[in-house]
């Protein structure tokens, strides 16, 4: 049986929490100062060893509250896997690894391990084969691990299953059944969901003991996010994408489709305008994905155009706006895409087009939302007098990643020390396996490219190309 727990308020400080002084002296450096709803209501239970079931979406702080029961848990002297995070998608997987990381810098000599499909076996093998404290992945990967008995969960003691709802909305269902069949019985499960479907709560009955609730009914404060609606033929749809991002000229656009179709379709619209577009949906190799995320994270590409399933678990920053350009049927689901901007107190834009065979799905929405559309006329719409809407940074592709011990400071340095660029000039660096991704601003990329390719980066030559 669940058993709700009344939800304190936002606010409360860190010190009140019965964790180490070296936990808080780490959670102050990080900036860490007062909770966030979703830590304020969870943390004391889940610090108490309660299975917990939280109501939580990407940007809530929720990362944070399950890593620190987790590592609360740990014991560093104990060389062995103790907590898994599970999780939807590779991309959130490495923000949870990277957040967990922080967050343990206050305990000597934690190790933590990303296992994420997409990536060859032979460097997880050797990292599992020095043995790790905490290991996230996704279902399937880990599964994988498991059969090769590469991986061990008998000294587990915190499972988190994180975006459970995306998990199971993937088909990830039986994986994850199969994956808590390898976990030990007495152990504290931690369930994160933006959203409460019955099968969420299914998989709660099944492998939660007793589990507290945490629900926050957590609305976007108006000012914040301002939603507008506005009402399109199916035959101008695409070309109202291009008069709104033309009017409003937001920097980082996310657009939202029903379809993979829709998806292509639009981007062929906005490429042809010279509007630098990507498209993100289901039918992308892992490599091409990876390329697109990169892009769009670094401010290299204007407009992410994705279906809402490959968005699952993509949280970027500074998204100025988010354009449904179609209406979602399920109205949560609309919450949770125009949720994706005006994060962490920065003002975001809603841009709606409904036709008039979408108007029943704008009334439920509005229902769940307990207030009325706000609509405008497309012909309020006027492009402003600029040259097409471009993304401040281009992204550089360098050959050769963490295979060649290539590490950000490397580039870094190359770029400034060596060729004489600005760091403000130098954006994200982004290295994986056999590739390095650096944004560079939009004026530099060529000269850029051609210093990396007639130079070196770490004392060696690197081939380079303009993505």
């Amino acid at each position: 049986m669940t058993e709700r727990s009344p939800a304190p308020p936002a606010g409360r400080a860190f010190q009140d929490l019965p964790l180490s002084p070296a936990v808080l002296e780490n959670l102050q450096r990080l900036g860490y100062e007062q909770m966030t709803p979703i830590q304020a209501a969870s943390l004391p239970l889940a610090l108490a060893g309660k299975d917990l079931i939280a109501q939580a979406k990407t940007g809530s702080g929720k990362t944070a509250a399950f890593a620190l029961p987790l590592l609360a848990n740990l014991n560093p002297r104990h060389f062995a896997v103790q907590s898994l995070v599970l999780c939807p998608t590779r991309e959130l997987a490495e923000q949870v690894t990277q957040e967990i990381r922080r967050l343990a810098r206050a305990e000597e000599n934690i190790k933590i391990i990303t296992l994420c499909g997409g990536a060859t076996m032979r460097p997880q093998l050797a990292s599992l084969a020095h043995g790790a404290h905490v290991v996230v992945g996704t279902p399937g990967r880990i599964l994988d691990h498991l059969a090769r008995a590469s991986l061990a969960l008998d000294a587990l003691n915190t499972l988190v299953l994180d975006e459970a709802d995306r998990m199971l909305d993937m088909g990830f269902a039986d994986d994850i059944a199969t994956v808590i069949g390898h976990c030990p019985k007495q152990r504290q499960t931690l369930l994160f969901s933006a959203t409460y479907p019955d099968d969420v709560m299914k998989l709660a009955s099944r492998y939660l003991r007793e589990p507290q609730e945490v629900k926050l009914a957590e609305r976007h404060a108006a000012t914040k996010i301002r939603q507008r609606f506005y009402e399109v033929k199916d035959s101008e749809r695409l070309h109202a994408v291009g008069l709104l991002l033309n009017h409003y000229r937001p920097v980082s656009t996310l657009a939202f489709c029903n379809t993979k179709q829709q998806c292509r379709d639009l981007v062929a619209v906005l490429q042809a305008e010279g509007i630098v577009a990507l498209e993100l949906h289901g039918d992308l190799e892992q490599r091409e994905r990876d390329q697109v995320l990169v892009q769009f994270a670094n401010r290299s590409c204007s407009v992410l155009v994705a279906t809402d399933v490959a968005a699952r678990g993509l949280d970027i920053a500074q998204l100025e706006a988010v354009i449904n350009v179609d209406i979602t049927p399920e109205a949560e689901l609309h919450t949770h895409r125009v949720g994706r901007t005006g994060r962490a107190d920065e003002a975001g834009w809603a841009f709606n087009l409904a036709s008039m065979d979408e108007m029943d799905r704008v009334g439920r929405i509005d229902q769940m939302q307990g207030s009325d559309s706000v609509w405008h006329h497309l012909n309020e719409l006027t492009p402003a007098d600029a040259e097409p809407l471009h993304p401040p940074m281009t992204t550089l592709q360098i050959l050769g990643g963490r295979k060649e011990k290539i590490r950000p400071g490397d580039v870094l340095g190359a770029l400034t020390k060596d060729h004489g660029f600005q760091v403000e000039q130098i954006g994200k660096i982004n290295i994986n396996e056999f590739s390095t991704y650096v944004a560079v601003e939009r004026g530099i990329a060529k000269e850029a490219l051609r210093k990396l390719n007639n130079g070196k980066v770490k004392g060696k030559t690197v081939k380079a190309r303009l993505l």
